[in-house]
């Protein structure tokens, strides 16, 4: 572990993440090229793949209660964000422009905003409610996957929440169902009003000055590769 004030601790409580992330500003969920800087390496065992409830459990409770962007912002990967830093990483990504103008400007493709107008037309939206919209069955659910990790990657997209099928008595079972929204949608005009409010190159620069601080003896090129 880390020899460090902020990344020196045990994760036992969905409390203790939401605390994690608003100190650090974004964790991972996983393990990841940053030594220690992910919930797997600080989440007590018990916690983690558990016969009683654990992480896997609190993830939408995390994300409603902390008020915080969540979804697969870094190389594919899950990550809790505040929204001040996902303010920053949407403005990077996103190069400045939003969904529309970024489409007419040839930025993205034609799938992507197939498959966006779907979400922005609906959300939040379960995934299974989007793959219906959508017309994908299991044949083409990758496709679905993949578009949704594209959308969020390029922060026009992201978890709201995990929601949870009941039985017949009203009990959950299974695992949570992912709900997708924009960020427009999720944070509202805290969102729309902010997040342009610099150049995309500062914001860049502020995330990785924030990483290299976080982690001084992770080299620059280990950091530039997890930003992206």
């Amino acid at each position: 572990m880390i020899k460090n004030t902020l990344l020196d601790f045990e994760l036992n409580s969905k409390e203790d993440i939401i605390n994690a992330v608003n100190r650090l500003g974004f964790l991972p969920y996983f393990k990841n090229k940053i030594s220690g800087f992910s919930i797997e390496e600080h989440i007590a065992p018990q916690y983690w793949f558990a016969d009683t409830e654990g992480v896997w459990e609190w993830k939408g409770s995390i994300i409603t209660e902390g008020n915080f962007a969540y979804g697969k912002f870094f190389n594919k990967k899950a990550v809790f964000m505040t929204l001040d830093w996902f303010l920053e990483l949407a403005n990077y990504r996103r190069d400045g422009y939003d969904f529309d103008a970024g489409f007419d400007d040839g930025k993205l493709k034609y799938s992507d905003k197939i498959l966006y107008d779907k979400l922005e037309n609906n959300a939040p939206a379960l995934s299974k409610t989007l793959k219906a919209l959508g017309g994908y069955d299991k044949e083409s659910k990758g496709s679905f996957d993949a578009g949704m990790i594209s959308l969020q990657t390029k922060c026009y997209a992201l978890i709201s929440d995990f929601v949870y099928m009941t039985d017949k008595h009203g009990r959950p079972y299974g695992w949570g169902v992912a709900e997708y929204s924009t960020p427009e949608t999720h944070f509202g005009k805290a969102f729309t009003d902010n997040v342009y409010s610099k150049t995309p190159e500062e914001s860049y620069n502020r995330i990785f000055e924030h990483l290299k601080g976080l982690f001084p003896d992770t080299e620059d090129r280990v950091i530039r590769r997890f930003i992206g």
